[in-house]
């Protein structure tokens, strides 16, 4: 569920990055470049663990397939504050410079 969770946040990204591509202020390729890294870690994590588990693999029980939504959706959540966290400090429309350095 995780991985599934982090391949939707991946391609999704991805498409609204690839549609605003010649206007990238707002740093979308690093959000998307977060989850396909987080993707490919759980891709990792799949195929040693269906290595160990076999057929158990594909028949989670519920509170298992729960915590992973739960992990799924924190690591989306963490991605997207982490690329908050980078456009505000790079503050590439300078709203923030402006906001800061204003004179009423």
């Amino acid at each position: 569920m995780t991985l599934l969770i982090t391949l939707f946040a991946a391609i999704i990204t991805t498409i609204i990055w690839y549609v605003k591509l010649p206007d990238d202020s707002l740093r979308l390729g690093t959000l998307m470049f977060i989850y396909w890294g987080a993707s490919l870690m759980w891709t990792v994590d799949a195929v040693f663990e269906y290595a160990e588990l076999g057929e158990e693999f594909f028949m989670p029980e519920a509170s298992a397939l729960l915590n992973d939504a739960f992990l799924g959706l924190s690591a989306v959540a963490f991605g997207l504050l982490i690329w908050l966290v980078i456009l505000l400090v790079k503050d590439p429309k300078g709203v923030i410079k402006k906001a800061l350095f204003r004179r009423d």
